[in-house]
């Protein structure tokens, strides 16, 4: 789609009605998308036997048995994880004010996978409920570190110091991580398959520890939505219209850590989607962040649950890492994003 047919899009969406009416109609697509990822795998599932699995439960019916425990909770996670990263992703690009903005820069993936790294290298840990935990406390302190860099100095925190402050940390810890893999390679085999991220085999016990963080940073950055919309004004304007910019800030980056940490801790490395979901939303609905923040939710669910389906199906019997599938959805749209703001500033 050009960029005048999203424009026409943008005016027919811009009363308030029609933004229900496609948030509505989203939320319909993601319903949808979620039975697919149910109903779709190496075995077929119909309509009439998942209806049967969640209502008429039968532990001697194999199909309702891989609907209990492996495609359902599968799909839950997906959707939820997706979410979480697209919203982080919109609220990182509000923070940063830069639309190739993506919660990786703030080393949050790279802070979660040195931890777990270094847990199987120097402590042998081997329990993915362990990792999740491990991967949270990683990418928090990763993220903490890039806030405290990024906030020194006279003018204070500053969207071009958190991007160099994100760069520099995501260096030091790949670097870190390399080290530790050249010197353990059973390490590497132990976690490779995390470290491109994936929704397969995680239980529903490793996504429930950290639903109750992901619940309440959505809600809090739907309700953030008209104090977002003034920080993009500028710090002066906010100011002047009275709002704590530094407090704002540091809610925002706090609420990005808890969403990405949160996500990488379950489903590992997943690139792409705090980048490709908030272009989608903002062509779609325009600057307001109240509206960016549901739409991204939804949207990210949805796409992330399509990678999903399709990382079962490109190469099977086998099944691929969903991070590679968004990553060969991501790269030519970040390459295209880049592109774009070559050209305009030429």
């Amino acid at each position: 789609m050009d960029e005048e047919s999203w424009h026409k899009m943008r005016i027919i969406l811009s009363s308030t009605s029609m933004k229900k009416i496609c948030l509505l109609i989203s939320c319909v697509l993601l319903f949808c998308t979620f039975i697919l990822s149910i109903a779709l795998g190496q075995t077929s599932i119909s309509l009439e036997s998942i209806y049967q699995a969640f209502f008429h439960f039968n532990d001697a019916n194999t199909e309702h048995v891989i609907i209990r425990t492996s495609r359902l909770t599968r799909a839950i996670i997906a959707a939820v994880v997706g979410a979480s990263l697209a919203i982080a992703g919109a609220l990182m690009r509000a923070l940063t004010r830069n639309p190739l903005a993506a919660p990786d820069i703030l080393g949050i993936n790279a802070g979660a996978i040195f931890f777990i790294v270094s847990a199987i290298t120097l402590f042998s840990i081997d329990s993915l409920m362990s990792y999740m935990w491990i991967a949270f406390l990683g990418a928090g302190i990763a993220g903490a570190m890039v806030f405290f860099l990024g906030s020194l100095g006279r003018d204070g925190l500053t969207p071009i110091k958190i991007v160099l402050a994100g760069a520099a940390i995501t260096a030091l810890f790949v670097s870190f991580t390399q080290g530790l893999l050249v010197i353990d390679e059973q390490g590497l085999q132990s976690v490779l398959f995390w470290l491109a991220g994936s929704v397969s085999g995680r239980s529903i016990d490793m996504l429930l520890p950290v639903l109750p963080f992901i619940l309440v940073a959505t809600i809090v950055s739907i309700v953030m939505g008209r104090s977002i919309n003034v920080l993009q004004s500028g710090d002066d304007i906010a100011k002047g219209l009275g709002q704590r910019t530094i407090i704002t800030k540091i809610m925002l980056g706090i609420i990005i850590i808890v969403l990405a940490g949160s996500s990488v801790a379950v489903a590992g490395s997943i690139g792409f989607i705090g980048l490709i979901v908030p272009h989608i939303a903002i062509g779609l609905v325009g600057s307001d962040f109240r509206w960016i923040i549901p739409y991204s939710a939804v949207i990210g669910a949805t796409l992330l649950l399509l990678a999903d389906l399709a990382a079962r199906f490109i190469i099977m019997p086998l099944e691929m890492p969903i991070g590679v599938m968004t990553a060969l959805i991501g790269a030519p749209f970040f390459i295209y994003i880049a592109r774009k703001g070559l050209a305009k500033n030429a």
